[in-house]
């Protein structure tokens, strides 16, 4: 079943690239092939920077957080007065 699956996508003889000429299948599959490379290599990209991007954003967040509760500790302080 795999191999038959792999056929029908990769193979340009038996793929719905089938009917078009050679020289145009090639050009079709390569650039489909190029496209493959991007899309996994930005795939495995994004898993290897997934951990230090969570942190940063995380860093971001409690200084957001940080901020607001400063901010609404004055300001609960100011309407006190």
């Amino acid at each position: 079943m795999i191999k038959k699956t792999y056929t029908l996508v990769m193979d340009s003889d038996y793929n719905p690239l089938s009917g078009l000429p050679k020289t145009v299948r090639f050009q079709i599959m390569n650039t489909l092939a190029f496209m493959w490379s991007a899309v996994f290599s930005l795939w495995i990209g994004s898993i290897l920077y997934f951990g230090p991007l969570a942190v940063l954003h995380l860093i971001l967040l409690i200084g957001v957080f940080f901020t607001g509760y400063i901010f609404k500790k004055a300001k609960d302080k100011n309407k006190n007065k």
